[in-house]
């Protein structure tokens, strides 16, 4: 009788401490939630430099790569919206349970959360990183006379916005924040290509391969493999952004999911191709890493472009700090057993964001790090880690279509992950004279 009331009392505590954890606490979120929620995450402000990834790409490989990262994300996105429920009854809310389910309880730990951890945090510091930057030259563009300012009070001012954000307890309470961060992505998206149409092709439009060696055009083409097929990773955060949508046996929660997540592809496709096709299609290979960079003029439309990608960077900051912020929380409530209170909340998720401003403003460079070892993590997590859960849960028929598709991602997902971490690293090599720390 005692041990049935103490089981019951146990799975009373856990269901109250589920209930106040980021992920769990809400499952009220409508499927436009996932939508928003999904560009906000895969969107990043890399699609400015994607017209200079085509440039070291070229027509060919650069299209080749564009429209195979889109079909194949969409693919292993797909396979996570369906195993999200596949167990009845039980919701794989996180990426690393659904990890646990396929290999074992350790090893799945240990094989997802390191990966997820690494683009999370790392992600919130290169974006601590890009909101710095993109408000220092919205302040440089709208007052070029003014006296120069460092990143660092940038990256500070960028920052402090989130010590307040980070208080927001959930993903449903981050709803607005992350509208607003989809619609601005695919508004300075517009104003690249827009702006680029209007200017109009070069007279001298030169698209041969930026760098003068065989050598270097090489190891350019596969740093750019890398920026390309990374500029779709969102898959990390798509298991915590279904577990905020209701689900019952007659509805399960992958169908609203899976229509936010079709809408979610086609604002990424709008976003990314005509920007990419575009802006190389006017500058060729003089284009800069940053469109905007190019196009200086009108003043104005690049200091509103500058700002959208600020506010576009706020949102996605708080979609990957989210899963970061409940993995925090499970580890302090469940194992070391403080109480679930708005303090705990407070002060573990502030010394977060101090952590990630201070990292940014320490390393500015920090972007460059990412590409080598988010090369490692992004592309298992996006391209292939989904693809040898779905062959180890399902066991699809050997060469049959769905085994064949699966074998061709993860080979596919294992070269990207090997050429583009070889060039991320000759580009950290050759940039490395040009770091500066506290810039």
């Amino acid at each position: 009788m005692n041990t049935n009331m103490r089981g019951e009392e146990e799975m009373k505590a856990g269901k109250s401490i589920d209930d106040w954890l980021p992920i769990t606490s809400s499952r009220k979120a409508k499927w436009w939630y996932s939508a928003f929620h999904n560009v906000t995450a895969i969107v990043g402000a890399g699609v400015l430099s994607l017209p200079y990834a085509m440039a070291e790409l070229g027509w060919g490989p650069g299209i080749t790569v564009l429209i195979l990262s889109w079909i194949i994300t969409f693919y292993t996105l797909w396979q996570m919206v369906e195993m999200h429920e596949m167990v009845p009854g039980k919701r794989f809310d996180r990426y690393h349970e659904l990890g646990q389910h396929a290999f074992g309880e350790k090893l799945g730990l240990w094989i997802v959360v390191p990966q997820q951890l690494l683009v999370q945090i790392g992600t919130n510091i290169v974006y601590m990183v890009t909101g710095g930057k993109s408000l220092k030259k919205f302040h440089d563009v709208v007052c070029p006379s003014c006296k120069s300012i460092k990143l660092t009070y940038f990256i500070m001012i960028f920052g402090s916005v989130h010590f307040v954000l980070s208080q927001l307890p959930n993903f449903n309470s981050i709803s607005g924040v992350s509208l607003a961060a989809a619609v601005m992505s695919l508004s300075y998206s517009t104003i690249a290509w827009g702006a680029s149409v209007h200017k109009g092709k070069l007279e001298m439009v030169d698209y041969s391969y930026k760098s003068s060696t065989n050598v270097g055009a090489f190891f350019s083409f596969l740093s750019a493999l890398g920026d390309v097929a990374f500029a779709y990773a969102g898959h990390n955060v798509v298991l915590e952004i279904q577990a905020t949508i209701p689900s019952t046996p007659e509805k399960p929660s992958k169908k609203p999911m899976m229509k936010g997540v079709i809408v979610a592809y086609v604002v990424v496709a709008l976003c990314y191709f005509p920007a990419s096709l575009i802006g190389y299609w006017a500058f060729g290979n003089s284009v800069d890493d940053n469109i905007l960079m190019t196009l200086e003029k009108p003043r104005w439309l690049i200091a509103m472009a500058n700002m959208m990608v600020t506010i576009h960077v706020i949102g996605g900051y708080q979609i990957f700090a989210m899963p970061v912020f409940d993995m925090m929380e499970t580890v302090l409530v469940k194992k070391m057993n403080f109480k679930p209170r708005f303090a705990l909340r407070l002060i573990s998720r502030s010394i977060y964001v101090a952590l990630t401003m201070f990292i940014g403003i320490s390393l500015p460079f920090f972007g460059s790090l990412m590409g080598f070892f988010g090369g490692f993590a992004f592309a298992p997590t996006t391209y292939f880690l989904p693809c040898i859960m779905w062959l180890v849960l399902y066991k699809p028929k050997m060469f049959g279509l769905s085994w064949t598709a699966n074998w061709i991602c993860i080979i596919l997902g294992v070269l990207l992950m090997a050429f583009a971490s070889i060039g991320a690293l000759r580009q950290i090599i050759l940039q490395a004279k040009d770091y500066t720390f506290y810039s």
